[in-house]
């Protein structure tokens, strides 16, 4: 067996150098076909093209094949690289358009505020809201607005269209604002058309109800809601918001102001109201001294 091994690589060996010999023999032949300026060999390898590359299609296919997914790869590579520049050019411009559309709300509620139209009388301290001191039990937030600038207890304040509350508590620099919402706001009213007093009572919701009404058949939804003046509270004729039912078909008010975004308030300077010490004067003003008889003594004659 041994021997037998010993002779088939002996005859291997030779014939794998003839074969190696011929295709470095071939390549040698090509390239010189290939190499050759002549007209002779031009025409012969032209006919040799016609006559083996057409035959050789089925071989091309995978390479042509190849060469579009190369193509289709570097398209998409330039696809994707497009589509992350749009979408961090969308996020630009989600966010300048963002800006641009908080922008148009401050100057909308600026505006607002400087067409509001109110008692002549009456002037205002516009002031920026600080924060949102709101909590489940207490509806307020601070304005940057204090005594410095002449603020006092007591004073209503506005967005651009309603009421929104009332100073309760004043700093140097800063006042709190206690909302119509608050539980512990009680606003006197009055509801046009019909002219019927009542008293908005907040409860932390965002329509406080409506108490203490005379005559609750002639109150409509949608009448119109402003405050009565009464107890010299409020200037009386401010915007409260309008009348609306609940499921429960209890009155409530739909506040005017917008309470989501309550970014400027102006506080209206109430008006000094004339205390009556003495009910009596109100009706028939002050009363003459009385006039009091004094007799006279007769003096003695002579």
């Amino acid at each position: 067996m041994a021997r037998d091994r010993n002779t088939h690589a002996h005859y291997v060996r030779p014939i794998r150098r003839i074969l190696v010999g011929l295709l470095v023999f071939v390549l040698l032949a090509l390239f010189l076909l290939w190499r050759i300026d002549s007209p002779r060999v031009e025409r012969f390898r032209a006919a040799l093209v016609d006559k083996f590359v057409p035959s050789f299609e089925w071989a091309l296919v995978p390479v042509t094949a190849g060469a579009g997914m190369v193509d289709d790869f570097r398209s998409y590579q330039k696809i994707y690289e497009q589509n992350q520049e749009l979408r961090r050019e969308l996020q630009r411009l989600k966010s300048w358009k963002e800006a641009a559309v908080q922008l148009e709300q401050q100057n909308a509620k600026l505006l607002a505020l400087n067409s509001m139209r109110l008692d002549p009388k009456l002037t205002s301290v516009s002031g920026v809201v600080l924060a949102d001191s709101g909590s489940p039990f207490r509806q307020s937030v601070l304005l940057n607005v204090g005594s410095r600038d002449g603020i006092k207890d007591g004073w209503a304040t506005m967005d651009g269209l309603g009421l929104v509350g009332r100073i309760s508590g004043v700093g140097k620099n800063t006042a709190r604002v206690i909302l119509l919402t608050d539980s512990n706001s009680r606003i006197p009213v009055t509801i046009q058309p019909s002219g019927q007093r009542a008293i908005l009572v907040g409860d932390n919701s965002a329509r406080p109800p409506i108490e203490f009404l005379e005559k609750p058949e002639l109150v409509r939804p949608g009448d119109r809601v402003v405050t009565s003046g009464d107890g010299g509270v409020f200037p009386s004729g401010l915007l409260v918001g309008q009348v609306a039912k609940d499921s429960d078909r209890r009155l409530r008010v739909q506040l005017a102001a917008d309470y989501e975004r309550l970014n400027f308030l102006r506080v209206l300077r109430s008006r000094k109201v004339e205390i009556i010490s003495d009910p009596g004067a109100l009706l028939v003003g002050e009363r003459p001294a009385p006039v009091v008889d004094v007799p006279v003594e007769e003096g003695n004659d002579g």
